[in-house]
């Protein structure tokens, strides 16, 4: 929880406590705008004080920061884990789109109030979407050289950018979820990740 604006916390429930408080901002902001959850309902939601968030965070920006940052650790966790792309070396490319597509699907799944929030005030404070932008960038980077990898070597700064625009259209198309629901499919939806994992083998294949 060594995360810039959060006060450390020495004592396991100190910690859990503020786990709490990350965990139930997540929860609410897939309901609600950041502008409408207060620190009042947020402290009510799991029975704590408005002193212990204060206690805990500098700020209710400091909060939100935290949420983004801490959404952004939990991604690379996964691609440091079970979602390597070392693990998809050797696959078919539909196969690795696949992977790609269920990664990005369900951490947006799990972040996606905090991802919404931060979206809607990108314009008037941009820094609020900058830890997502970097996220963005760090998985396409890792994914590259295997995707580059199964399109050949030949060609190389024309599958460098079809491999920038399959990212483009997993990206863009999540965010248009997140912001404007426009169907026919949701995010929700099951058969999201395939239908990305298509558009992104085709546009790669295209190359």
């Amino acid at each position: 929880m060594e995360l810039p604006g959060v006060n450390p916390a020495r004592q396991k429930r100190s910690r859990e406590m503020t786990e709490a408080l990350l965990e139930a901002g997540k929860r609410l902001l897939a309901r609600r705008s950041l502008a409408e959850l207060s620190v009042e309902e947020l402290c009510a939601s799991i029975g704590a004080s408005v002193g212990a968030f204060y206690s805990r965070f500098q700020s209710k920006e400091a909060y939100f920061q935290a949420l983004q940052l801490l959404a952004c650790r939990r991604a690379t966790e996964a691609l440091a884990g079970d979602g390597a792309p070392e693990r998809f070396a050797g696959r078919p490319l539909a196969e690795i789109c696949l992977a790609i597509a269920k990664g990005g699907v369900g951490w947006m799944r799990a972040y996606e109030g905090v991802a919404r929030a931060a979206l809607q005030h990108g314009g008037t404070h941009p820094a609020r979407w900058t830890p997502f932008k970097e996220l963005g960038r760090e998985v396409q980077e890792r994914w590259r050289p295997l995707l580059l990898a199964r399109l050949g070597r030949s060609a190389r700064r024309r599958n460098e950018r079809a491999v920038g625009f399959a990212f483009q259209l997993l990206y863009g198309t999540m965010v248009n979820i997140v912001l404007n629901d426009p169907g026919p499919l949701s995010l929700g939806d099951p058969d999201l990740p395939e239908q990305l994992a298509r558009a992104m083998a085709a546009a790669l294949r295209g190359a």
